[in-house]
């Protein structure tokens, strides 16, 4: 796999003519700049009820974020190189690439992308869970596509709109006509938060909630039904105990 990785990609050390840039870490804007859309300043409806639940750790922000725009594909591709890759080739190293940096890569079929699209554009905040050591702490998510913002609940509710996120996902779609593929890159913000690990995780369920039927009619009762949204739902949906 190194080979490939060498062949089309850049890899540290490697020749200038590879196709992927190396990555430089970036502070990411807080919430109320990065999004057009950004989190309510307060919960809507019947989310009150709730925001007690999972981990009270008095976590805060860290000071100093200064607005940056989420970083380009071109910056990370060489896109005239990557063109030549098949989709599966660009698939592989795109992922394998990214692994180890503090770094996501991951990947959709153009048609589950247009699907995420289509039904964040009415149900854009959820809470997943996350499952640390002996509970659980609850993150919250925002998406509004081509990025998904994920934050801790407790930072947010001291925060608000001004609080920076723990993990961003961009979604690059330059190549969902060509090759009928979505590059994903997630950014993990606080390392001392999140493993990639657990980032990985978050990816795959936030996905599963807003792709799978059954699932996305919790994000549904969330958004749009809020008096009806119990968070035991989701616990028992992701098979975890009630605390």
């Amino acid at each position: 796999m190194r080979t490939v990785l060498s062949r089309f990609f850049r890899l540290p050390r490697s020749p200038p003519s590879s196709v992927l840039r190396s990555p430089l870490r970036q502070a990411p804007p807080p919430l109320s700049s990065l999004l057009e859309h950004p989190i309510q300043d307060s919960f809507p409806g019947d989310h009150l009820k709730w925001m007690s639940v999972g981990s009270r750790r008095g976590s805060r922000f860290a000071t100093g974020f200064t607005p940056l725009k989420p970083k380009e594909l071109g910056s990370i591709i060489d896109l005239d190189r990557a063109k030549n890759c098949s989709p599966e080739e660009l698939v592989s190293v795109w992922d394998d690439y990214h692994l180890g940096r503090g770094h996501i890569g991951a990947s959709m079929k153009a048609k589950l992308y247009r699907l995420l699209d289509q039904r964040s554009i009415t149900c854009r905040h959820f809470v997943i869970p996350l499952w640390k050591g002996s509970g659980y702490t609850n993150m919250f998510i925002q998406v509004q596509m081509p990025h998904i913002l994920f934050t801790g609940l407790e930072d947010y509710k001291a925060r608000g709109t001004q609080a920076s996120p723990y993990f961003t996902v961009t979604h690059y779609t330059e190549f969902a006509e060509t090759k009928d593929i979505v590059l994903i890159r997630g950014d993990i913000v606080f390392t001392s938060k999140l493993t990639d690990s657990e980032a990985q995780w978050l990816l795959e369920t936030a996905q599963s909630f807003y792709l799978n039927d059954v699932r996305y009619k919790l994000v549904e009762r969330f958004n749009k039904e809020t008096h009806d949204f119990e968070f035991k739902d989701v616990l028992r949906v992701l098979e975890m105990p009630t605390l």
